[in-house]
């Protein structure tokens, strides 16, 4: 009688409290890398709901939650705004531009500035909860970059447009914030204090974003290693190289991971799927001398991602990296995919934004552009495309200073590098013009 009693109490503890005998609850934050949201068939972005200005370019990507927009922008602010009305909330100033995404945890949002410091802002108030100051945070450079000139001036790398984003994990009654910085460290801490927990040190700057999967996190930076990390430990679980050929040398893309597979691209023209596991290698994709800085979103058995210089996104087979078929823009598609439904959304430097039908292999979509790129493109572009040469035409572009007006004119027409985000049936993305843009969703029909 007293085992049958025993097991009753199991049984009905069971049913009314089925984590009792469970692991830890585990919860992972991958705000920038989750980049596949609800949504209902072919719904392309229909009309402008509102546009929010900033005073500067926007490189971070927007996150959304409880009815506010969170994003970073080169003047050095922190936005939250509301979602309904396009109105402030609070900002918050840091010392330097924001090029990270903001991560969302509890009530606090967690982002990275170039003044060196990344912060835990309270999300109702906009208080500064706590901030941690890494070694320092830069663009990437080096004097004669990619061999312009002259060789002796110092020389940003004009394609290096991001820092890490923040993601959270947690387990249990504890919870850690993870990124990379500038210094060459991917960093723990605590997540309520900001106290180090642990950190990872690599040879080179880390702007990559961590992805975790289980107990481990992927991250890399411009050493051009891709790194498993054990999530706990911040130990190295594996490594794999790409190829560090100059000018093809570096990864700023996060991973996607999908069935045991992890997916990125790098600077080293090439598109990798390894396995998750061992970070042994399961194929590449040939991308013709064209960068990955675009992060790979994966659904039903398609990996959707962004190329520079052949202005595509691609679609490939997951299983084994065949093309299967490609959508041509009109420039560089830097930005991260998002997608909602049968619906692919993202931008290009031209300051084109596109909903793309999964369902008709590239044939159909809908194209926004900025108000910029309508006044602007004629006189900027070549036949609507993007041109370095034309842009830059009757001036000698093995000069730095050449090369760096081409692309403040590219910025200019409103260029996006920013990666979309969906909430409430609406698209949130930023431009290289200084906006936030929210555009409605096309009902279902």
């Amino acid at each position: 009688m007293k085992k049958h009693l025993i097991f009753c109490i199991i049984l009905l503890n069971l049913i009314f409290n089925p984590s009792a005998f469970s692991q830890e609850r585990t919860t992972i934050n991958n705000a920038f890398t989750d980049r596949v949201f609800d949504g209902q068939g072919y719904q392309p972005a229909s009309n402008l709901k509102w546009k929010y200005q900033t005073n500067g370019k926007i490189f971070s990507s927007p996150t959304a939650k409880n009815g506010t927009v969170y994003i970073g922008s080169e003047d050095g602010y922190l936005y939250a705004v509301e979602e309904k009305s396009g109105k402030t909330k609070w900002k918050f100033k840091t010392n330097g531009a924001i090029h990270s995404t903001p991560g969302i945890y509890g009530n606090a949002v967690f982002f990275g500035s170039f003044d060196g410091n990344y912060y835990a802002v309270n999300t109702q108030n906009g208080k500064l909860i706590w901030k941690f100051k890494t070694g320092g945070e830069h663009w990437l450079g080096e004097k004669g970059r990619f061999d312009m000139k002259p060789a002796t001036q110092y020389m940003d790398d004009l394609w290096s447009f991001y820092l890490s984003s923040p993601v959270v994990y947690e387990k249990g009654k504890k919870a850690v914030v993870l990124f990379g910085s500038s210094d060459g460290n991917v960093y723990s801490l605590d997540a309520k204090t900001g106290d180090l927990k642990w950190k990872f040190k690599t040879n080179e700057p880390v702007h990559g974003t961590p992805v975790i999967d289980q107990n481990r996190i992927y991250i890399g930076g411009w050493d051009a290693v891709l790194y498993a990390l054990n999530i706990e430990t911040g130990k190295e679980v594996w490594r794999f190289a790409t190829g560090t050929k100059p000018g093809f040398k570096g990864i700023q893309s996060a991973v996607a991971v999908a069935d045991g597979k992890v997916y990125f691209g790098a600077r080293e023209p090439y598109f990798f799927a390894l396995e998750a596991e061992t970070g042994k290698l399961i194929w590449k994709y040939d991308a013709e001398s064209s960068w990955f800085l675009s992060t790979a979103v994966i659904q039903d058995n398609t990996v959707y991602v962004g190329t520079s210089d052949t202005y595509a996104l691609l679609a490939l087979d997951a299983k084994t990296g065949a093309e299967k078929y490609r959508y041509k823009t009109n420039g560089y598609v830097y930005a991260s995919p998002a997608i909602a439904g049968n619906t692919v959304y993202f931008g290009d430097f031209t300051g084109n934004f596109f909903s793309l039908d999964l369902l008709s292999n590239g044939k159909k979509s809908k194209i926004i552009p900025t108000e910029n790129r309508k006044q602007l493109a004629s006189s900027t572009l070549k036949n609507d495309l993007l041109d370095f040469s034309y842009a830059g035409r009757n001036t000698d572009l093995s000069l730095y200073d050449n090369c760096k007006k081409v692309m403040d004119d590219f910025y200019k027409l409103g260029a996006i590098v920013s990666s979309p985000y969906i909430s409430n049936n609406t698209v949130y993305f930023g431009s290289a013009d200084g906006y936030l843009y929210a555009y409605n969703l096309e009902e279902e029909k």
